[in-house]
């Protein structure tokens, strides 16, 4: 494969994965319904996972969790090589930065003496 050819199958690439995880439109060739049921089949799926990582998160949200997570994961699709807790702290963090969620306490490197 030419560097060229290597070129326009990583924009091809770039394009679906786009269209699948941050709303993109779907590429020439692809049945846009496919995509959409794809799309929705990721999203349920990084929810979920993030759910099960960050309960506590989901817990605290509540009803508002799936909206909240939807609307977060369109604008801040993962990145290559991200891992889902860092997903999953990122979205807390985003969460919270909206007020949505109360800020963690803070966390005292001393102990009291008893």
């Amino acid at each position: 494969m030419t560097q060229p050819q290597r070129d326009r199958l990583a924009a091809a690439q770039a394009e679906l994965l786009h269209s699948l995880m941050a709303d993109g439109p779907p590429p020439a060739g692809f049945d846009p319904e496919r995509l959409r049921v794809e799309a929705r089949s990721l999203l349920n799926k990084r929810r979920g996972i993030v759910a099960m990582l960050r309960p506590e998160v989901a817990a605290e949200l509540g009803e508002r969790f799936r909206p909240l997570f939807d609307e977060y994961a369109r604008a801040h699709p993962r990145r290559t090589g991200s891992r889902f807790r860092e997903d999953a702290a990122a979205f807390a963090a985003w969460a919270t930065e909206r007020g949505e969620l109360a800020p963690p306490p803070k966390r005292r490197w001393w102990r009291r003496a008893t």
